[in-house]
């Protein structure tokens, strides 16, 4: 997986942050994401969203540097997108790319998600 140590500039000059080409993203990869409680409340907000979020319009109960730490893994692992808007980041799922690889995953995903919060009273 890439690594984002330093934020490349495009021809424009805008900072970019490295993503996995869609054929190289895996299903165990994906699985390791979404099995994380933090990350997949990000994927299920993102998922709900009408576009892309900052990644300060999530709210998670952990640390700014764990907050980091799971958009890098989400990104490394072909979940989201990254991008960067002036000094804001926005994140967006890479949902047809996911839909394209593996079928029918993050709609049972969500419905999961779903399910077991209503299951745990936690909507």
């Amino acid at each position: 997986m890439p690594t984002d140590t330093t934020s490349p500039r495009t021809s424009s000059g805008a900072r970019s942050l490295e993503h996995p080409a869609r054929e190289d993203i895996r299903l165990a990869d994906v699985l390791h994401a979404l099995a994380d409680p933090m990350r997949l409340r990000i994927v299920c907000t993102l998922a709900a969203a009408e576009g892309e979020l900052n990644c300060a319009d999530i709210e998670l109960p952990v640390s700014k540097s764990t907050c980091t730490h799971h958009f890098r893994v989400l990104r490394e692992h072909g979940v989201i997108q990254q991008l960067y808007r002036g000094t804001a980041k926005l994140n967006g799922l890479r949902r047809a790319d996911l839909d394209e690889l593996f079928p029918g995953l993050i709609d049972g995903v969500l419905r999961g998600a779903d399910l077991q919060a209503r299951r745990l009273g936690e909507e």
